[in-house]
């Protein structure tokens, strides 16, 4: 009976079709159109504040994934194979069908394509307006510069694609760099980017003149146009809106330190009790200590979730005690061995092991206060992307390689005070390049630096070679998983380079895959 009154109503909504086809020429709701939506100011704001969003959920492949790729972390978890994607990405063992690299590849390409609405629809009209367009076309050049540190030529998207041009073949790099360096001027030069008010200015959130001056110096220096870089680099200096962080150094990246002054850009999650699924992400229950195999006597150090990746190789460790001693209080306060956790009545279970050498990062620690519901899996820690630190450290960069070494050891020198060293003269590029490592590790910064400085092969070729197992004494047994040389590590000639997404690669033909992959 349902059948026969179905095809009942089917034949009489036909026949009413038929004799009403012209009153149903009517809009399309729920639909945006284009030639008409961007008109007001808080509609041209919900499209630059979309690609805020975006960047926003990029934390778990910009940190868990750019951090794999370097040789100051393991992979970690409750046992080999927890996280296969982490442990190819860590090992080198990874192809075209990695998922940490796809969701950055296509994470960064939807920043990219949300920017590319802004910059085409927003008419500017009004200072709102021209600041949504200011502000997408600094978060176009920050996607590109990762696309192109990373993969080197990715195909070039400055509009938005017509169906006929979806298929573009890979860009040529100087035309990339020429696209992130005129983006960049043209977003500087616009007068439209807020600023902050002062140095203590924590309230200013949105993209910054003074970030897209660092980026652009990053641009500057990773082209070898020193002096250029040079010169954006102490913009940012001299504006005097930035400092390094006075207070605890363990609280830089703290959820309680959000926006304070050494920050340059970072990602909003605001804490909403009314919302609070707004801020499910996995990435601090990931970068947690493994506690299913712990005892935390004291709940404020540690929640009680937290799933163990993303774990220090004791080659970081002493990176640092080379440097600094045992009790360098930038050690101290980045790393925690497990004596000292064990001090914090924190230890592994009797019977239990875990991926570990012994050291446990503090820097990206999961604080309590961020913790949030459905056991940890929401948090409300901001993205953090640059801080001035970084403009310190590759401004020193740039002054050396331009000449100016008075200039480098400035910079190197405000860091290294911070750090409670003594100061150095004649710093040279080995000395940027520790200092570097140091300051900034966990930060999504070593893997494209390596790259850059021409050192990855020699600090990766043996990554994946064992795998570390700590049990509750302290005893760390080195096992060996990957026996054959020829399968993990970086390897020359491929890995200076990542693959394309092999599911880009099958839906734009046009697309050609980098060497060795």
């Amino acid at each position: 009976m349902k059948k026969i009154y179905y095809i009942l109503s089917t034949l009489m909504l036909s026949a009413a079709m038929v004799s009403c086809e012209d009153e149903l020429d009517i809009p399309q709701h729920g639909v945006l159109n284009y030639e008409t939506y961007y008109n007001t100011d808080e509609e041209a704001e919900t499209g630059a504040n979309a690609i805020y969003l975006q960047a926003r959920g990029m934390g778990m492949n910009y940190i868990l994934g750019k951090n794999m790729l370097t040789d100051d972390f393991w992979a970690g978890g409750g046992g080999r194979a927890d996280n296969a994607d982490l442990e190819q990405l860590n090992e080198f063992t990874f192809g075209t069908d990695q998922n940490y690299l796809q969701g950055m590849f296509e994470g960064y390409y939807q920043i990219v394509y949300k920017a590319n609405v802004v910059i085409g629809h927003v008419e500017p009209s009004t200072d709102v307006k021209r600041r949504c367009i200011a502000e997408a076309k600094v978060f176009r050049a920050w996607a590109y510069f990762e696309l192109i540190t990373m993969w080197g030529n990715p195909p070039l998207v400055d509009h938005e694609l017509l169906p006929s041009e979806y298929s573009r073949p890979n860009g040529e790099t100087a035309e990339l760099w020429n696209l992130v360096v005129t983006d960049l001027n043209e977003a500087i030069e616009s007068g439209c980017l807020p600023q902050k008010s002062g140095v203590d200015d924590n309230t200013t959130w949105r993209m910054t003149k003074q970030f897209a001056q660092a980026l652009l110096g990053k641009a500057y220096l990773w082209q070898g146009k020193n002096a250029e870089a040079a010169q954006m680099f102490d913009a940012v200096v001299n504006s005097k809106l930035y400092a390094l962080y006075d207070g605890a150094y363990e609280d830089i990246l703290s959820y309680n330190t959000k926006h304070n002054c050494e920050s340059i850009c970072e990602f909003n999650r605001v804490k909403d009790d009314n919302n609070p699924y707004d801020n499910f992400d996995m990435l601090y229950v990931m970068l947690g200590w493994r506690t299913d195999c712990m005892t935390i006597s004291d709940p404020t150090v540690h929640p009680s979730n937290g799933w163990g990746f993303v774990v220090p190789q004791k080659r970081l460790y002493d990176a640092f005690v080379s440097e600094e001693g045992v009790d360098g209080y930038r050690l101290n306060n980045t790393l925690k061995t497990y004596d000292q956790i064990k001090m914090m009545g924190v230890s592994i279970q009797p019977g239990k092991t875990i991926i570990n050498e012994g050291y446990f990062s503090w820097k990206l620690r999961y604080e309590p206060d961020a913790f949030g519901d459905f056991v940890g899996m929401i948090h409300h820690q901001n993205l953090r992307i640059m801080r001035y630190a970084e403009v310190l450290l590759c401004g020193a960069e740039a002054h050396l390689a331009a000449g100016n070494q008075s200039k480098a050891d400035e910079y190197i020198n405000a860091i290294r005070t911070r750090a409670q060293l003594s100061p150095k003269s004649g710093v040279t590029l080995a000395d940027i390049q520790t200092e570097k490592r140091l300051e900034l590790c966990a930060e999504g910064c070593r893997f494209q630096d390596l790259l850059r400085w021409g050192i990855a092969y020699e600090q990766l070729k043996d990554q994946g070679a064992y795998c570390p197992l700590l049990d509750s004494n302290g005893n760390v047994e080195n096992r060996v998983y990957n026996k054959d040389q020829s399968k993990f590590g970086f390897k020359q000639g491929k890995h200076e380079r990542l693959p394309y997404p092999g599911a880009e690669i099958l839906l734009n033909s046009s697309i050609k895959q980098n060497p060795g992959w």
